[in-house]
């Protein structure tokens, strides 16, 4: 096969009672999977099985013969950074003497703006799709993409990412996704993964 399935950064018991095991049992052994699985069985016997991930998101994008691979491929990225944008006893503030918190400061207007700006953006993205923690232009920005799409095709820097699909959340909060986001802010975000993904790009 010629994409694999990242393991993911911890147990997946670990991020209970926040995220279950169950839930982790379908989003990522049955929807990370299958897009995987799909994926590769669409560039199979082609060059873009000889792709690296992120070339393959920006080759295929806007291409109306590869719409499917597109949809595809971007939900393997999309999933892979937003297992890493969790970690057990994640959430809270990030660390105050860091260049992030520094930024969500100067850029958004403190961590409470980035929290209510990012929770409504959750909470009003129509359907399925994506919120984001993005740099563009050197500037921190809270941004949401529907369905697969994603900051890196309109030259945005991904640094946090929270999953709206109704799969990330609904055997845990059922329809409450409002639920969810609050406990992604307080309980989730890796804020050491953010940090490091603003570090190598600022």
């Amino acid at each position: 096969m010629s994409f694999t399935l990242p393991e993911l950064p911890y147990d997946k018991a670990a991020l209970e009672p926040y995220i279950s095991a169950n839930t982790l049992n379908f989003h990522y052994d049955k929807h990370h999977k299958g897009y995987l699985n799909k994926l590769n069985e669409l560039v199979e016997n082609t060059d873009y099985q000889h792709m690296e991930i992120e070339e393959l998101v920006t080759k295929v994008h806007g291409n109306n013969n590869t719409v499917p691979i597109f949809n595809n491929v971007a939900q393997v990225w999309n999933h892979t950074f937003y297992w890493n944008s969790m970690k057990k006893n994640g959430g809270g503030k990030p660390k105050d003497d860091g260049l992030l918190a520094k930024k969500i400061q100067d850029d958004i207007g403190g961590f409470d703006k980035f929290c209510e700006e990012f929770s409504n953006y959750g909470v009003s993205q129509f359907g399925s799709g994506w919120v984001w923690l993005v740099l563009e232009k050197g500037k921190l920005k809270i941004t949401k993409t529907p369905n697969a799409d994603l900051p890196l095709i309109y030259g945005q820097v991904p640094l946090l990412t929270m999953d709206v699909w109704e799969h990330a959340y609904y055997l845990d909060c059922q329809n409450r996704r409002i639920d969810y986001i609050k406990v992604f802010l307080d309980h989730l975000i890796n804020w050491d993964f953010v940090e490091e993904n603003l570090k190598k790009n600022i």
